[in-house]
């Protein structure tokens, strides 16, 4: 079995990770399954596949070994494509998903809802020493709601409500929610990457 990084100490994703990857021979170890101290990487790209390429690859040189990395967030038309990269951070430093979801909800009062179109993005980039860094993005189309519905996810789940669903990812199981998300696409796609093309030395 292969090994590979997951730069992530996000402990579900850690585990929805090794899951997935198990599947196709390869035996995932999150940041948390490393006893070395790790300083969080700054991610300092204007876009996702900038933020998932520099943390795929800072872990890489580091340990010499493949890496897998994420970088995610919710895309709003009528906010210009808000909050983008900034969504963990929208309404402040401290990652307060309460506080992102009433930023957004105070920002589109007023727009009618044919107007709140909106998409979740994932971009999964796959970092090995010396080798140019592949990267996969996944999206899921939508649009936002006018008040939180649901008590599953997290983030801006409770607002999103999937191109097709008249429920919001919260109100869906997670089961539902993980076969059609942004996440899932883009793990697929590099599923299908490594099967084909980047079969690992």
């Amino acid at each position: 079995m292969k090994k590979v990084i997951l730069a992530t100490k996000n402990k579900g994703k850690a585990i929805e990770f090794k899951e997935i990857f198990s599947q196709i021979g390869m035996e995932i170890v999150s940041l948390l399954d490393i006893s070395e101290s790790i300083p969080d990487i700054e991610e300092t790209g204007e876009t996702f596949e900038e933020n998932a390429r520099i943390k795929a690859e800072a872990i890489a040189d580091r340990f010499e070994l493949p890496v897998l990395s994420d970088d995610s967030g919710l895309e709003i038309d009528a906010l210009n494509g808000r909050p983008g990269v900034y969504s963990a951070r929208y309404a402040g430093l401290d990652k307060n998903d309460h506080k992102n979801v009433e930023k957004v909800l105070k920002e589109l009062n007023g727009i009618e809802t044919e107007k709140r179109t909106a998409r979740f993005v994932c971009v999964l980039a796959f970092a090995r020493p010396g080798i140019d860094t592949v990267m996969k993005r996944g999206i899921c189309e939508g649009s936002i709601g006018k008040e939180r519905k649901g008590e599953h996810g997290f983030g801006y789940d409770p607002i999103f409500y999937p191109k097709g669903y008249d429920r919001t990812l919260a109100q869906l199981l997670p089961e539902e929610k993980n076969k059609i998300s942004h996440r899932r696409h883009a793990i697929d796609q590099m599923i299908d990457w490594l099967e084909t093309e980047g079969k690992m030395e």
